[in-house]
């Protein structure tokens, strides 16, 4: 890690709705740049009294950033993360953004169990989550990964489940789609590259502990 990298606390922040619930908890703390919003043509932004620098980029390429270095931490949605499986430190559960993956089928052709969709096929973003979740039920399945609206799977006869990301459950509602299998919570969480972690131990600690206090008075 060269001399200038150890100068600076690099933080990835993702576009889209997250970013601004992440960067009014940075602020909170102390931890802002002037300019720093998610519409900014400026990948890089930063604030030299206080030796931070925020990246900003699309929300899958968050987890990369952070484990290869070029982030020492970032703030990334627990599907993203469990769905790149890259190897870095999950630090705090920021309660931001919350949300939850789940199985979900056509309320029409809805099965009494959950084996009875063994040997189906599922449409999803999220092809190593739907696979860890099914393998734990010890059931085999097709996956179709999807980049759009996951819900037209089963519309259209592509797949007779989904597993993806809901929040309120409206889309799911209004395309006569309902949850089966809860799969896991998918709130925004603060991650580190595992060696800035031990190089700038006392940073990170203090920022996630500040963040922690700012989480906890917000229950």
């Amino acid at each position: 890690m060269s001399a200038e990298n150890m100068e600076y606390l690099t933080i990835a922040l993702p576009k889209g709705k997250v970013f601004g619930k992440a960067a009014e908890l940075f602020k909170k703390i102390g931890y802002t740049a002037e300019g720093l919003s998610d519409k900014s043509r400026k990948l890089i932004i930063t604030n030299e009294s206080k030796k931070i620098r925020f990246i900003i980029t699309k929300t899958a390429d968050v987890p990369v950033y952070v484990e290869y270095g070029a982030a020492d931490i970032g703030v990334i949605g627990k599907d993203v993360l469990m769905e790149s499986a890259k190897d870095v430190y999950e630090l705090l559960d920021l309660q931001i953004a919350k949300c939850h993956l789940m199985m979900a089928v056509a309320k029409k052709a809805k099965r009494k169990h959950l084996a009875d969709y063994a040997n189906t096929r599922v449409a999803t973003k999220f092809p190593h989550i739907a696979a860890a979740f099914f393998n734990s039920k010890g059931m085999q399945m097709e996956y179709i990964k999807l980049h759009g609206s996951i819900e037209l799977g089963p519309i259209v006869g592509l797949s007779e489940s989904i597993v993806d990301i809901v929040e309120t459950g409206t889309t799911l509602r209004e395309n006569d789609l309902v949850e089966y299998a809860f799969i896991a919570d998918a709130t925004a969480r603060l991650i580190a590259n595992r060696v800035s972690f031990k190089m700038k131990f006392a940073r990170i600690s203090k920022l996630t502990e500040a963040l922690r206090q700012v989480v906890n008075s917000a229950d």
